[in-house]
């Protein structure tokens, strides 16, 4: 009966993961709150996952991976590749190498954030379509993950695994020489080849086309003051050099679709234009128009040096998706002024402050410098300017490197287990000074450690209810004639394609006691089966839904669904042809 309950509840797990409609911490608490009810989790257990070694050690990694990111090291890695010159291959070499080594040890979602604004620049500069660099960086920023340790959550969860089940967990660079070499060979796929399967875009050549890689829908008003008050449509060139487009007007309260070239601006018209962000600045300073937006905080803005306009992507979770910026009155809300919208896959053809917030959509806010990242963050967005670049950070880049070795180097002599040696190194980049402390609850992602602590009992009662077993020998019976290594591949594929669809983390969860059961009804070690898992849980690449980051880049790079597995299918196909032998050579069975 026991199975039968815990069977039924991954069904419904898997299902709700795949439909994308309830949040992934929320579905990992509704399987958990299932197995409570039904008597298989005892209610002293529920949350104890809480308290499990990778939980602790994913938050810590987190916020020392925040850390390193205002010590300015990152930025300063990003100052330098803009020097690395104008080709394409060399472009995406350096970038993806940068991303992939910084993934190794921080979050793999807040090294490609911030590596982000650093190839859109180079893009433009150098006429290169985004949609050419973006993925290929995404996918650098899985394959650096599995290298070490701490580089992704499914490493940390599986080395626990590994710890409960035979008294000792992989080390910090356990991982690494079967990562290393995939992630080398990954990456010398994504620059030589793999970026040329992707959909072409035509880099910005003209005047003309500079609102298209940046499609920013905004609205700005006809004041007195504006230098276009009672010209025509048609005399806009001669007034500014800025590349916009004029998609129509509101004139007393009616709309005037595509206004034609001796249409007069009168006084108060609401402008709706197109055109991106450094092009709207010199379109507002030239023509004197002013952006719609809060008055007051305009007015008490004025003058200030103190506020500043950034750039901002809504992420998956974000508690803005699905309402308008009117409905969530964000000025009073968030303390931010909504400036522009921009968004991929279609034309925006409403009101600014009737725009339905998607995933993926780029928002141009205005604020005061000091609450804008934290107003950033609360309504669930990713800033995309060039914060990394802090002034009076770098001096911290030695302290804050000095703190993270010490911790590495205290892993891997044995002296102390990964969750306090990186929980120390956490505490210990706040007491110096290198993370404020108002940022170091900010710098977890909750939503991860709610899921894997909710996810974990779940994962025990598979094994402890038999069911990993079940699964185990339905495996073997079916891979009875076929060598250990084929049943070996089968498993990482099968972890592969579940990282597609759900979160990788509890997919490690759900597939990490089937290959113990596998390995122990084989008679072999469980290590090449556990590393299998791992590499398979850091590899969703056919889908924007598998990962943070290749939700990050859809965007920016105006990247559709499919556009995934043109890339995504061959790189997967290598990892598995050149994993499977790595992980028996480095791993025997």
């Amino acid at each position: 009966m026991g199975q039968s309950i815990v069977f039924g509840t991954l069904v419904l797990v898997l299902f709700l993961f795949a439909w994308g409609r309830v949040r992934h911490d929320a579905v990992a608490l509704i399987a958990l709150f299932l197995l409570v009810i039904a008597g298989i989790v005892s209610p002293g257990e529920a949350f104890s996952g809480f308290g499990h070694p990778a939980v602790i050690t994913v938050a810590a990694v987190l916020v020392i991976g925040k850390a390193l990111e205002f010590s300015g090291l990152i930025g300063l890695l990003g100052k330098w590749v803009m020097t690395v010159g104008k080709g394409l291959l060399v472009q995406i070499i350096t970038l993806s190498v940068i991303v992939a080594v910084a993934s190794a040890f921080m979050n793999n979602v807040g090294a490609l954030a911030i590596m982000m604004p650093v190839a859109i620049t180079m893009a433009r500069k150098n006429g290169h379509p985004p949609s050419y660099i973006l993925m290929p960086i995404a996918f650098a920023s899985l394959l650096g993950g599995m290298t070490t340790l701490i580089g992704t959550p499914p490493n940390i969860i599986i080395a626990t695994f590994r710890g409960d089940e035979l008294g000792e967990s992989f080390g910090m660079f356990d991982f690494s020489p079967v990562g290393v070499t995939l992630t080398v060979a990954g990456i010398l796929f994504i620059s030589f080849a793999g970026w040329r399967l992707l959909p072409r875009r035509a880099a910005r050549k003209s005047e003309a086309d500079k609102f298209d890689i940046e499609e920013y829908i905004t609205e700005a008003k006809v004041t007195r003051n504006a230098r276009i008050k009672d010209r025509s449509v048609g005399e806009l060139k001669s007034i500014t050099e800025a590349g916009v487009q004029i998609l129509g007007l509101i004139r007393d309260g009616k709309r005037i679709h595509a206004p034609g070239p001796e249409e007069l601006f009168k006084l108060d018209d609401i402008i709706i234009l197109e055109t991106d962000a450094d092009e709207l600045k010199t379109f507002l300073d030239e023509t004197k128009v002013q952006l719609l937006g809060d008055k007051k905080f305009r007015k008490d803005a004025e003058g200030s040096k103190n506020i500043m306009i950034t750039e901002a992507i809504v992420m998956a979770d974000s508690p803005i998706i699905g309402q308008s910026a009117a409905a969530l009155r964000m000025r009073s809300r968030f303390g931010v002024n909504l400036l522009a919208v921009a968004r991929k896959d279609q034309k925006i053809r409403r009101r600014l402050d009737h725009v339905v917030f998607r995933t993926g959509d780029v928002l141009l806010l205005q604020g005061r410098e000091h609450l804008l990242d934290d107003a950033i963050t609360t309504i669930g967005c990713l800033p995309l300017a060039q914060r990394g670049l802090r002034i009076g950070y770098k001096r911290k880049i030695p302290l804050a490197l000095g703190i993270f070795i010490t911790a590495i180097i205290l892993v891997v002599a044995g002296l102390l287990p990964v969750q306090v040696a990186f929980s120390m190194a956490a505490l210990a980049m706040v007491l110096s000074g290198v993370l404020p402390i108002k940022n170091v609850y900010t710098s977890i992602d909750w939503p991860v450690i709610v899921l894997l602590a909710a996810m974990i009992p779940v994962g025990t009662a598979l094994e402890t209810t038999g069911g990993a077993s079940l699964i185990a020998s339905q495996i073997l019976s079916t891979g009875e004639m076929f060598p250990p290594w084929v049943i070996m591949a089968a498993i990482l594929v099968v972890t592969m394609f579940l990282s597609d669809i759900i979160n990788n983390a509890a997919t490690v969860v759900l597939m990490a006691p089937i290959a113990i059961s596998v390995a122990h009804g084989l008679g072999l070690s469980v290590d090449p089966f556990l590393m299998a898992v791992a590499v398979g849980g850091s590899c969703a690449f056919l889908t924007p839904i598998g990962h943070q980051s290749n939700t990050l880049v859809m965007g920016p790079g105006g990247y559709k669904f499919t556009d995934y597995w043109r890339m995504g299918l061959p790189l997967e196909i290598i990892i598995v042809a050149l994993g499977i032998p790595m992980i028996m050579m480095v791993w025997p069975f």
